[in-house]
């Protein structure tokens, strides 16, 4: 899985819109192989963005959880921490 593309489900606050498109779009690249499409395939590039983020926006408010929903600062911090011990502190 493409290390880019986060998990967006049970996060305080929901994930946005912003954050559901990013995510798409990392995927379509990654399957897709470019990172910029040609002229001649922009308008099928666009389209898959569209509906994997249509698609993803309908997953995540059907999921359901009995866990409580994770801080997305305490899940910041504890990537910080994890990093800083594996790479050192910058």
């Amino acid at each position: 899985m493409c290390r880019n593309i986060r998990t967006l489900h049970n996060f305080e606050p929901h994930a946005t819109s912003d954050e559901v498109h990013a995510a798409a779009l990392q995927y379509v690249r990654k399957i897709s192989g470019s990172t910029k499409p040609s002229k001649a395939n922009q308008e099928a590039f666009d389209d898959a963005v569209h509906e994997i983020a249509h698609i993803t926006a309908h997953l995540l408010d059907a999921l359901v959880s009995v866990a409580p929903p994770k801080d997305r600062e305490v899940e910041a911090a504890k990537a910080r921490a994890r990093s800083a011990e594996r790479f050192g502190a910058a």
